[in-house]
């Protein structure tokens, strides 16, 4: 059996940025790596959570998703 390979892109709701979400190891320890690029710089900025912490930000993102107000 042969599994494709594809990555997920979350895309800027007004512009060409986009967010990437993965795994990553940096010396020898596991963290939610989160890349950000910028397209009007060209340039791509990484942030990496540790475990607890990613909890917390999904938390947040959860809530202040369900403040918006769908029309």
């Amino acid at each position: 059996m042969i599994m494709a390979k594809f990555e997920i892109k979350f895309l800027d709701a007004y512009n060409d940025d986009y967010i990437k979400v993965n795994k990553a190891i940096h010396h020898f320890k596991e963290s939610v790596r989160i890349k950000i690029f910028d397209n009007e710089y060209q340039k791509e900025f990484l942030i990496d959570l540790d475990k607890s912490t990613a909890i917390k930000f999904a938390k947040t993102l959860r809530t202040e998703i369900n403040k918006i107000k769908e029309d």
